[in-house]
């Protein structure tokens, strides 16, 4: 779960918990909106957690051979 769509389930979570008043037979809807703003919130602290061990598209990367050295012979003395 990425952060963009944590920050979807807090939101959607946030309106069904407190934006709307709608009663559905069997279902509780500011329950389901709690349940989806914890998920989200929880999705978002794991992705922080875990967003320095993720390499991504423009990560640092090893392009080996770190310890080589280039001799260029010079003959034109």
């Amino acid at each position: 779960m990425g952060i963009s769509f944590s920050i979807l389930l807090i939101a959607v979570g946030a309106v069904l918990a407190w934006a709307v008043s709608a009663e559905v037979s069997g279902v509780d809807i500011q329950v389901m909106g709690i349940i989806l703003l914890i998920v989200g919130i929880l999705g978002f602290v794991a992705s922080l957690v875990f967003w320095s061990s993720w390499g991504g598209f423009g990560g640092a990367r090893d392009a080996g051979g770190g310890n080589q050295t280039n001799i260029i012979k010079d003959d034109t003395a």
